[in-house]
């Protein structure tokens, strides 16, 4: 059993009331390797941004666990030697599907777990979350639920719809399972492409317009449950310029299209404290090797097209923090 206190992480509770008081949300950046994990914690330190380094099942198996536990340990030593001299970082699960994964990962030091019953019957989710909160909170590890299905495709989580939360059924859901925090569905989604061209209208430069975000459910569940915290899962804004430069050097992104900065920002200001960003990440670090590989065929070494990878990524999440979710100098 590995605490993840004697790794140096925090768990999410004070700094999701610190940011619904202070009217931010928090960064859960996804990541499955070193170069993502540095361009993380360089972009939080520079900013003192508290931050949530997410691991979905898929990267943990792509990762292996016992990297992930030194991984995490190394984040928060970097952390420091960056300046940040009390770093505020979590590692969580993205997405956890079963009661054992989320157990392995609270054993292996993780200070959050999520786990993501939405595709269950309403009953057999509210009992595998408590099921999970319960085994959590031994170890004062905070636990994410959901309620609502995401539409898209992250990882191994597949919808080819979503479907709204229901506000009545959120205070039932928290009371029976005890979970930290509430993943709802508002219209977000996962992957690239989170809406189709028909869902869509289209700009003067012909550029996708995705529909406006179901603010009146999220309204609804504030309602339900004032000064509970809210996530939001599927909320990459898909860069256009980063489509655009993966398009010109060989890549094939037709219609690419995420949420607007705007809604996230709206959002933010809300009970919604923790926003979830992973295909922007991506999309970045592609947008970066791409350009790399077309305009210097003949280069091989990973540091050469990684390093500027990293560099794009950290630009990413700087401006995600400051400009979009409002989390900068939360943490000196």
């Amino acid at each position: 059993m590995v605490n993840y206190k004697e790794l140096g992480l925090v768990n999410t509770r004070e700094m999701f009331a610190k940011a619904i008081k202070g009217g931010y949300a928090i960064p859960a950046f996804n990541f499955n390797n070193m170069e993502q994990l540095q361009a993380i914690i360089m972009a939080a330190a520079e900013t003192k941004s508290p931050v949530i380094l997410q691991v979905s099942k898929g990267a943990r198996n792509y990762a292996n666990q016992t990297l992930l536990r030194y991984m995490a340990e190394g984040a928060v030593a970097y952390a420091k030697e960056l300046g940040w001299e009390k770093p505020e970082i979590v590692l969580h699960l993205d997405h956890g599907d079963s009661f054992e994964l989320c157990k392995s990962c609270i054993d292996m030091g993780f200070s959050s777990v999520m786990i993501d019953g939405s595709h269950l019957p309403y009953d057999e989710n509210v009992a595998l979350t408590k099921k999970v909160v319960e085994y959590a909170h031994q170890f004062d590890v905070t636990v994410e639920g959901e309620l609502g299905v995401l539409a898209g495709v992250e990882d191994e989580v597949v919808a080819d719809h979503h479907t709204y939360t229901r506000p009545e059924e959120v205070v039932d859901f928290t009371t029976k399972t005890g979970c930290d925090s509430l993943a709802i569905s508002i219209g977000t989604s996962h992957g690239a492409y989170k809406f189709t061209p028909a869902q869509c209208t289209r700009n003067a430069e012909g550029r996708l317009v995705p529909p406006p975000l179901a603010f009146d459910v999220l309204e609804g569940v504030e309602k339900e449950l004032p000064g509970f915290p809210i996530v939001l899962h599927g909320s990459s804004s898909v860069p256009q310029e980063e489509v655009d430069t993966i398009n010109k050097f060989g890549g094939n992104l037709p219609d690419a299209i995420g949420i607007p900065e705007e809604e996230l920002r709206k959002a933010a200001k809300s009970a919604v404290c923790k926003i979830n960003i992973d295909s922007d990440s991506r999309l970045a670090m592609t947008a970066a090797i791409r350009q790399v590989m077309a305009e210097k065929p003949a280069e091989f070494d990973p540091r050469k097209y990684l390093g500027p990878a990293r560099d794009n990524m950290k630009k990413l999440y700087i401006h995600k923090i400051v400009n979009v979710l409002g989390s900068d100098g939360k943490a000196v």
